[in-house]
């Protein structure tokens, strides 16, 4: 072969490489181009998402400063004259309620921590604007309040309120029951009143009624001493009494070193004594839940059910009275029929959370009778744990637990309320023995204890009472 040609060779495969590299290099050009592209596009939605869920998440985050700047805006409307309470002025004039914290926000409802007067309360509502709330509808026919007269007042809250409640206008006149006569409770003192009210009073009561809560805790605020007292309000926000709710990682439930009972507050906490006083306030405020039950089954027109029984929805007092602070889902026997009563296949489709009912399969149609009871749901949620082997240790084998530990699991299995010969309810008479059976024991527990009193009594008030009048 000649120099040339070998020359030439060469140049040839040089070629062919500088091609084969070149091409190479475009189809990594490409590659890489589509790598990065891709890459952008991921970013660019991972932090579109990452801004669309920190939006959502502080749009209901508890900030204080979003807080401060609702109870501001509800100050200039009281300045404004657009809204009245009987704490207006101590929140906006006088500086008398202090700022603590925000507790919970979410789709508008807020629930505030507060001192009113050296006291600590809760502040609430529903919505956070007042602008949220519908007005008072006869309003949008007259322009002043004038024309209407107290009585025209009784009428209007008592429709709203036997709305709210699902009680029907029959149920005024049912007698037996505290919760007979809505407008009595509505207008004892509102008839009394000689002048009419103003604009601002009418559209902050309407504001107050639109609140399932308020409405409820309103109703018993003069009946029972198991729910939370409602202490004055501002507009659409309103205070109840402060209380520390329970804990369901905390074996007693309830912070009982918080809590100051006579009695007890000389005896030193430490050792085998302090142990028991705890065990005996746990029997006192066990005593308080089975009060509570009783009450609710039979002291009203209708039954109160409680639908969502949980540790974190009870407190106590410091007389270790039982006191439901979160009634969202509570309900009076008409309305907890209109609930139940609703299509189904089977008789999961008729579990409203605690309130249990059964399909009845020829009509495919939930039974509007609630199967189970609140007693039968607080002894599966709250006594079950209390009074578990596990937590009681030693003291798990002395007669009265173990006789404790078999009531509370009987208690968890029967079906039906307290009220004895109502077939439709479903053992009733059951229910009333179960209960009566836990008293007993549980009155006995304490006496061998040493304590000669029984706790859970009612809550002597602060001095001031929130009415219907000076909402």
């Amino acid at each position: 072969m000649l120099p040339g040609e070998l020359a030439s060779g060469g140049g040839g495969r040089r070629r062919r490489v500088r091609l084969l590299w070149w091409l190479g290099l475009r189809r990594w050009s490409r590659r890489g181009t589509l790598v990065f592209a891709l890459l952008w596009f991921g970013s660019w939605l991972f932090l579109n998402g990452l801004v669309l869920v920190h939006r959502t998440i502080m749009s209901d985050y508890c900030t204080d400063d979003r807080s401060k700047r609702i109870l501001r805006r509800l100050c200039l409307e009281f300045g404004e004259g657009s809204v009245t309470g009987d704490m207006c002025e101590d929140l906006c004039v006088l500086g008398l309620v202090e700022y603590k914290r925000c507790l919970y926000y979410e789709n508008g409802k807020k629930v505030i921590e507060a001192r009113w007067r050296g006291e600590p309360i809760i502040l609430k509502s529903k919505l956070e604007n007042f602008s949220s709330y519908e007005p008072l509808g006869i309003l949008d026919y007259q322009d002043t309040a004038e024309e209407l007269s107290p009585l025209d007042v009784v009428f209007y809250a008592t429709l709203e309120v036997r709305n709210s409640l699902g009680l029907a206008d029959e149920d005024e006149d049912e007698g037996g029951g505290s919760n007979s006569s809505l407008a009595r409770i509505w207008g004892k003192k509102l008839k009394n009143r000689e002048r009419s009210y103003s604009r601002a009073e009418l559209l902050s009561l309407w504001s107050l009624l639109q609140q399932e809560e308020y409405t409820f805790l309103r109703v018993l605020q003069d009946l029972s001493t198991h729910v939370a007292k409602v202490l004055g309000s501002c507009g659409h926000f309103y205070a109840v009494e402060y209380l520390s709710a329970g804990r369901a990682w905390d074996q007693n439930i309830f912070s009982l070193d918080e809590v100051a009972v006579s009695g007890m507050r000389g005896q030193d906490r430490a050792g085998p004594r302090g142990r028991w006083a705890a065990r005996e306030m746990v029997h006192r405020i066990a005593l308080s839940f089975l009060d509570m039950v009783w009450h609710f089954d039979n002291d009203f027109t209708h039954r109160l059910h409680l639908c969502d029984i949980k540790p974190e929805n009870f407190a106590i007092r410091n007389d270790l009275t039982v006191v439901a602070i979160d009634v969202d889902m509570a309900f009076f026997e008409p309305k907890m029929r209109d609930i139940l009563d609703q299509n189904c296949s089977n008789d999961d489709d008729c579990n409203f959370f605690d309130c249990l009912s059964r399909c009845n399969l020829n009509k495919l149609r939930c039974n509007p009778r609630r199967r189970n009871s609140n007693l039968q749901v607080i002894c599966e949620k709250i006594f079950r744990p209390w009074f578990s082997p596990t937590l009681l240790g030693a003291k798990a084998g002395l007669p009265l637990q173990v006789e404790l530990q078999r009531a509370v699991q009987e208690c968890s299995e029967t079906e039906g309320g307290l009220e004895e010969g109502d077939e439709d309810r479903g053992g009733g008479g059951r229910g009333r023995g179960i209960h009566q059976r836990l008293l007993n024991i549980l009155t006995s527990l304490l006496q061998e204890g040493g304590s000669s009193a029984v706790g859970g009594g009612a809550w002597e008030g602060r001095g001031r009472v929130h009415t219907a009048l000076n909402f």
